[in-house]
């Protein structure tokens, strides 16, 4: 998207856009100079020029000679008007949507808008995290996790596949490449706060259309945060008995913490 795109976004003309581009690009510029920069027909570029001076995005410092606002200062502008903006609509919308306890489950599709919202859901967590995610995953997902740290939040993650131990809480999952074959794909299992979640598989041959569920309802979301708690227990109780070994002390306090976290 260009800028002349952009700034139509914010309630700029095409023909606004673009003189005041021109004249942010080359000023102070008279009405002549700026219809061949801008491309506006000199008919109507003081048509535009008298627009943006009432907008006080121009000013005319001489007879027919203009300078822009400073582009800081526009930016300042536009950011007090779209966050006024979005306070009114925030509480005019609070009064009329009808409320209600439940939640529903939204789907998403495509590699960039599952990631998106998972980095959404990490940076919105305030308590704790559950994740369950293969070592691709995770390094897109590693900074907005570290973040969550930084601001207090507890991990709790289980690998699905081989990477260093980064958390204090966190297992692999066993088996995962038989796993990996009976999912058809590489799952993704996220869940914030017991109140948010976003769980779904990128299926080997399907990546960019693959169904996930991203909800705040509150049944979806504490289920599958027990799905993930049993995965513990499951890593558990595969070195005891399929493995044969014995617990390690990260083990009993990892196991303690998860038993102990209802």
């Amino acid at each position: 998207m260009d800028i002349a795109s952009i700034l139509r976004d914010f309630a700029f003309s095409k023909y606004e856009s673009s003189c005041y581009l021109a004249l942010l690009a080359k000023h102070p510029s008279n009405g002549s100079q700026l219809s061949m920069l801008s491309g506006i027909a000199r008919s109507r570029i003081y048509d535009v020029l008298r627009g943006l001076a009432k907008k006080k995005l121009v000013f005319e410092i001489e007879k027919g000679l203009y300078v822009p606002l400073p582009f800081e200062e526009l930016k300042k502008r536009l950011r007090s008007q779209f966050d006024s903006n979005l306070k009114i609509l925030d509480d005019q919308l609070d009064a009329m949507v009808e409320q209600s306890g439940f939640e529903y489950l939204f789907t998403l599709n495509g590699v960039d808008e599952v990631i998106t919202k998972a980095m959404d859901i990490i940076n919105s967590a305030t308590q704790e995290l559950y994740l369950r995610l293969f070592p691709e995953t995770w390094k897109r997902l590693r900074k907005s996790i570290d973040m969550a740290i930084h601001r207090g939040v507890v991990i709790r993650f289980i690998s699905m596949g081989t990477m260093a131990s980064v958390y204090d809480i966190q297992v692999y999952h066993p088996d995962v490449e038989h796993l990996k074959n009976r999912l058809g794909g590489e799952s993704i299992d996220i869940i914030a706060d017991k109140s948010e979640a976003i769980a779904g598989i990128f299926e080997t041959d399907n990546v960019n259309r693959s169904p996930f569920i991203w909800t705040r309802n509150h049944w979806f979301v504490i289920a599958n945060r027990d799905s993930l708690r049993h995965d513990f227990y499951h890593y558990f109780l595969d070195k005891l008995y399929e493995r044969g070994e014995s617990l390690s002390a990260r083990d009993k306090q990892i196991y303690a913490f998860i038993k102990a976290d209802d």
